[in-house]
C-alpha cells in the first residue's frame, strides 16, 4: 500500500483518476451495438454475415481514429483534445437516437461508434503524462483496465434496452458522456511530459522497427481479442444457446470484467516473472481456450468457463504488453504505445466479422474460433524468435526489467 501511494504521489492522482473514467465510458460506449446485437439484429432481421460487419466497422473505425485523435492532442492539447472528442460522441448517440432506421444507417452509427473507440491512445498519455518514466508503464496500465467498460455496457445496455428501446439506450448515452466530461473539466489538468510534443516522426518511429510490428501484432491477439469477443459474445450467447438477451449481456460482462481485471495482475507477473515468459503462458492459454470455446457449443456452462479462461489471459496478455512497451521504449513510452495500440485494436474488427462468415457459410461457429486460435499460436512462434535478441539488447530473461545498462 505504501508503494501505490508512493507511484501516486509522483504524478497527479486525478488526471490519472479523470483519465480512467473517460476511457471506462468510452468504452462501454464503443461496444454498445454489440451489447444490444439481439435486439438490433431482430429489429431488422439480420444475417449472421451483416450482424459481423455491423459489430467489426466500430472496432475499425475506432482504430482508424486513433491517430487523428492523437495528433489533435498535439495542437490543443490532451485534456482539450478528450473533451472535443466528447462532444463528438454525445453527437453520435443522438445520431443513433434520431435517425438509426435502417442497416446502412446501423453501419453508419458504428463509423460514429469509432469516435468512442479513438479514446485509448490520448487517455495512456493524458493519464501517465504526469508520471515519471520508471511509473508510466503502472499508469498506462491502471488507464488501460478503463476497457471494464465493456463489462458495464453489457451489463446495462440490454435490460435499458428491452425497457425503453434499444434506440433510447442512444439517447442515454449521449447524455452520460456528460458525467465524464465534468470530471475531466474540473480535476485532470494537461501534462507537460515530452511526449505532448512528439512529432509526426515520433508517432510512427516505433513502426519502423520490427519490435512495434511484433508489438502490435501481439495486442492485435490480445486487446484485439478482448475487444473484438466482448462486442461478439451477447449475439453468440443469443444465437447459441438461446438464452435471453439480458442473460446475454450478463454472460459477456462476467467474461469482460474477467479480462479488464486480469490486465493489471498481467502487469504484475510481468513485472516479477517477465513480459516474455508470461505472454508465451498467455497465448498458449488463448489458443487452447478458444478451440474448446468451439468444440463446447452444446454446453453453456462449459462455453462460460472457457471463455472466462479466455478473457483472464487476455486481460494479462494486454498488461504484459505494457510491461514490456516501457522497456523498449523508456523515453517515448506513450506515444510507442498509443501506436501500438491503435494498431493491435484493428485485429478485434475482424473477430465479429470472422465468426459471422464462419456461421453463415459453414453453420458452425468453430472455424472462426480455430481461426483466432491459429494466429495466437502463430505470435507465440514469433514471439520466441524475437525473445532471443529481446534479451540480449534491453530486456533480462524472460523479459524482465535489466537491473544495468545493456
Amino acid at each position: 500500500m505504501a508503494g501505490f501511494r508512493t507511484f501516486l504521489n509522483a504524478g497527479h492522482a486525478p488526471t490519472l483518476g479523470a483519465a480512467f473514467f473517460y476511457f471506462a465510458c468510452s468504452c462501454g460506449i464503443w461496444v454498445i451495438n454489440g451489447a444490444m446485437a439481439p435486439f438490433i439484429g431482430e429489429a431488422f432481421d439480420l444475417t449472421p454475415a451483416q450482424k459481423g460487419l455491423m459489430l467489426s466497422i466500430p472496432i475499425f473505425a475506432g482504430a482508424l481514429m486513433r491517430f487523428p485523435l492523437g495528433l489533435l492532442a498535439q495542437y490543443i492539447g490532451r485534456k482539450n483534445a478528450t473533451l472535443v472528442e466528447m462532444v463528438g460522441i454525445a453527437l453520435a448517440m443522438l445520431y443513433g437516437y434520431f435517425a438509426v432506421d435502417s442497416f446502412n444507417d446501423l453501419l453508419a452509427m458504428g463509423v460514429l461508434l469509432g469516435i468512442a473507440g479513438a479514446s485509448f491512445g490520448v487517455a495512456l498519455s493524458l493519464g501517465s503524462g504526469s508520471f515519471p518514466p520508471r511509473y508510466k508503464g503502472l499508469a498506462m496500465g491502471l488507464v488501460g483496465a478503463g476497457n471494464i467498460g465493456t463489462a458495464v455496457a453489457a451489463l446495462l445496455a440490454p435490460p435499458l434496452a428491452q425497457a425503453l428501446g434499444w434506440q433510447t439506450v442512444y439517447g442515454l448515452a449521449a447524455i452520460g458522456i456528460l458525467l465524464p466530461m465534468v470530471v475531466m473539466i474540473l480535476f485532470a489538468r494537461e501534462p507537460e511530459d515530452r511526449d505532448a510534443h512528439a512529432s509526426l516522426r515520433d508517432h510512427v518511429a516505433c513502426l519502423f522497427e520490427k519490435d512495434g510490428w511484433a508489438f502490435s501484432l501481439i495486442y492485435a491477439v490480445t486487446f484485439g481479442g478482448f475487444i473484438g469477443l466482448a462486442t461478439f459474445l451477447p449475439s453468440y450467447f443469443y444465437d447459441q444457446f438461446g438464452v435471453s438477451k439480458i442473460e446475454a449481456g450478463q454472460l459477456t460482462m462476467l467474461a469482460a470484467f474477467m479480462g479488464a481485471a486480469t490486465r493489471i495482475l498481467g502487469g504484475w507477473l510481468s513485472d516479477h516473472w517477465g513480459g516474455v515468459n508470461t505472454l508465451t503462458v498467455v497465448l498458449v492459454v488463448i489458443s487452447g481456450s478458444l478451440l474448446l470455446c468451439g468444440l463446447s457449443s452444446q454446453s453453456l456452462a462449459l462455453t462460460v468457463i472457457c471463455f472466462l479462461v479466455c478473457f483472464a489471459a487476455l486481460g494479462a496478455g494486454n498488461g504484459a504488453v505494457f510491461q514490456l512497451v516501457p522497456l523498449r521504449w523508456p523515453a517515448t513510452t506513450a506515444v510507442a504505445g498509443s501506436m501500438i495500440g491503435e494498431l493491435g485494436a484493428l485485429g478485434g474488427g475482424l473477430i465479429p466479422a470472422t465468426m459471422g462468415l464462419s456461421q453463415q457459410y459453414s453453420g458452425s461457429y468453430f472455424t472462426g474460433f480455430a481461426i483466432f486460435a491459429a494466429c495466437a499460436l502463430a505470435m507465440l512462434a514469433m514471439l520466441r524468435f524475437m525473445q532471443i535478441r529481446w534479451t540480449r539488447t534491453w530486456a533480462e530473461k524472460g523479459g524482465r526489467a535489466r537491473t544495468v545498462p545493456a
